[in-house]
């Protein structure tokens, strides 16, 4: 049987937060500068003896709503909500037990696929699946997306990077728009019980909190699969750029996302972040 990573941690990090950093008067005899237990399932919303059954181990399958809420009450930082993460998979294997037949979002790119994105360059272009997974890009994708820190996982995911790394806010000026059409398209492109979709939107919930369960609540609009998005790029300043979405009709669930430059500025832009001659990525309306 697996240890108790979890209510270990929980325990040690209630145990650190004094009261006044959880927002709660000192209050007097206190046998430890800490959370008692009572304030922090208050602070959470979840009964003392919950907390006290997770703190030692016998309730090992917290909902992700409920780790989500016990993680704004200790007031974890995006670090720490990574190591509650892994102290969750580390006492029960993953966030929730239970798989399906549902197929795995496809990882595999085809040679035609690759040499046809090869093609594209300089444009910058990405290959995505079902979950928006990174799969293959373009130099000029890397050359855009790579510097804002969306490539800097070994396995990228826009999900991921958007939600989770504040570099995110900073690259996308219209990062509530751009939020909320990331999650249409997860919807979109999943079954609602695909428990490989669930899997990535508990992590989410847990390791984002608001941010992130406020949209997937509310969204529920068609994706768009063509506009113009704001840019800004640490070497090339602020970018406007248009992109067409192109789904590719082997029901892999598999998308080619394009973009191209929305204005002259962009256009300039781009073509030096290339090294291409100028006018290589012309400009087009938006």
């Amino acid at each position: 049987m697996s240890d108790n990573r979890l209510g270990q941690f929980l325990r040690a990090r209630r145990e650190a937060l004094t009261p006044t950093e959880a927002g709660l008067p000192q209050g007097s005899r206190r046998r430890t500068p800490g959370l008692r237990r009572s304030e922090l399932a208050m602070l959470a919303g979840i009964s003392v003896e919950y907390l006290a059954r997770l703190e030692q181990g016998r309730d090992r399958h917290p909902s992700p709503q409920v780790l989500a809420a016990l993680a704004d009450a200790l007031r974890l930082t995006p670090e720490a909500r990574g190591e509650l993460l892994h102290a969750v998979k580390a006492t029960n294997g993953t966030l929730q037990l239970c798989l399906s037949a549902t197929r795995p979002p496809e990882r595999t790119v085809r040679p035609t696929m690759r040499a046809l994105i090869n093609q594209l360059e300089p444009a910058p272009a990405v290959l995505l699946n079902r979950l928006s997974e990174v799969l293959a890009f373009t130099s000029g994708y890397e050359r855009v997306y790579g510097p804002l820190g969306l490539l800097d996982s070994p396995a990228p995911s826009l999900p991921r990077f958007l939600f989770t790394d504040p570099r995110a806010r900073t690259a996308h000026p219209q990062w509530e728009r751009v939020g909320d059409e990331l999650i249409a398209r997860l919807k979109n492109d999943s079954v609602p019980d695909d428990p490989h979709l669930m899997n990535l939107v508990e992590e989410l919930t847990l390791m984002v909190g608001a941010p992130f369960t406020d949209r997937w609540q509310l969204t529920s609009r068609a994706p768009a699969h063509n506009g113009v998005r704001q840019l800004v790029h640490p070497v090339a300043g602020e970018l406007r750029l248009a992109h067409e979405t192109l789904e590719l009709p082997d029901g892999l669930g598999q998308r080619l996302v394009v973009h191209l430059p929305a204005d002259d500025s962009t256009s300039a832009a781009l073509d030096s972040l290339t090294g291409r001659r100028p006018g290589a990525l012309r400009a087009v309306a938006g």
